[in-house]
C-alpha cells in the first residue's frame, strides 16, 4: 500500500489529493532566482521535524549553512535548535565541488567528477543513518550539474545521484534553477529523471508581486 509524505505547506498537499508526495519519491523544484525555492525546501524539512516527527537532511552545494540558518530565522524556523536535537542535519557539500584531481582507490583510478558524486552520496547515506532521516533536500542541483557540460554525462550523473539515494527511501526535493522562464520553455534533463516536478513562478497582478507554484508532474498521485 502506497504511503505519502505531507509537506505541511499550504496549497501543495491540497493539490496532491490532500495526501502529499508519495513516500520515497524524488521531486524536482524548479524556478527562477529569488522565487523561494530554498525557502520551500527548508519549510518541507522544518514541517517534517516539527509537525510530523520526520527528521531531515539539507544538502547545501552553494550557500553557506550559517547564512541559510540566519535567513530562515525571519520565518521563525530555528534550524540551529533542530540540529542540536538531531532532527535536522545540514551538510555543507560545497568543498566536494572543488576536488579537481583524479583519485586512486586501490588499483582503480576515478575522475574528480565521479569521486565528487560518490563522496556526496556517501555523506548523505551516513547522515541519513545517523539521524534516521525521512526527508532530504538537495540545494542546488544546478551547481552540481554545471560540472557536466556534456548532455549525456549530465543525464548519467543525475540518474546516478537519484539511484544512489533511492535505497534511503527518503522523500526528496531536488532544487534547480529554471533555465528558461517562458511558457514554451525547453524541458530540462532533470525533469525526465524525477518522479515529480514543482514549478515556482512569480508575476505581477494588479501591481502586486504574486508567488505561485504549478505541479507539472507527480507520479502515483492525481494533482491539480
Amino acid at each position: 500500500m502506497r504511503t505519502y509524505t505531507r509537506t505541511g505547506i499550504e496549497g501543495i498537499d491540497i493539490m496532491l489529493e490532500g495526501r502529499g508526495i508519495p513516500k520515497g519519491h524524488v521531486v524536482l523544484v524548479l524556478g527562477p532566482p529569488g522565487c523561494g525555492k530554498t525557502t520551500l525546501g527548508v519549510q518541507f524539512l522544518y514541517n517534517g521535524a516539527v509537525k510530523f516527527g520526520e527528521n531531515g537532511i539539507l544538502v547545501l552545494l552553494e550557500e553557506e549553512p550559517e547564512m541559510v540558518k540566519l535567513n530562515m530565522l525571519r520565518f521563525g524556523w530555528d534550524l540551529e535548535r533542530l540540529e542540536k536535537e538531531n532532527k535536522i542535519t545540514i551538510i555543507d557539500a560545497s568543498p566536494i565541488r572543488f576536488i579537481t584531481k583524479s583519485i586512486s582507490l586501490g588499483e582503480v583510478t576515478i575522475g574528480s567528477k565521479e569521486f565528487q558524486l560518490i563522496s556526496l552520496i556517501e555523506k548523505i547515506k551516513k547522515e541519513c543513518e545517523r539521524i534516521n532521516a525521512k526527508r532530504l533536500v538537495i540545494d542546488t542541483l544546478s551547481t552540481f550539474i554545471l560540472q557536466y557540460p556534456d548532455e549525456v554525462e549530465r543525464r548519467e550523473a543525475i540518474i546516478d545521484l537519484v539511484r544512489g539515494i533511492a535505497p534511503l527511501n527518503c522523500t526528496t526535493l531536488m532544487i534547480s534553477e529554471l533555465t528558461h522562464s517562458s511558457t514554451e520553455r525547453k524541458y530540462q534533463i532533470e525533469e525526465y529523471v524525477a518522479h515529480g516536478v514543482i514549478l515556482l513562478q512569480r508575476f505581477f497582478r494588479a501591481g502586486s508581486l504574486v508567488h505561485a507554484f504549478i505541479i507539472e508532474k507527480m507520479r502515483g498521485v492525481n494533482h491539480d
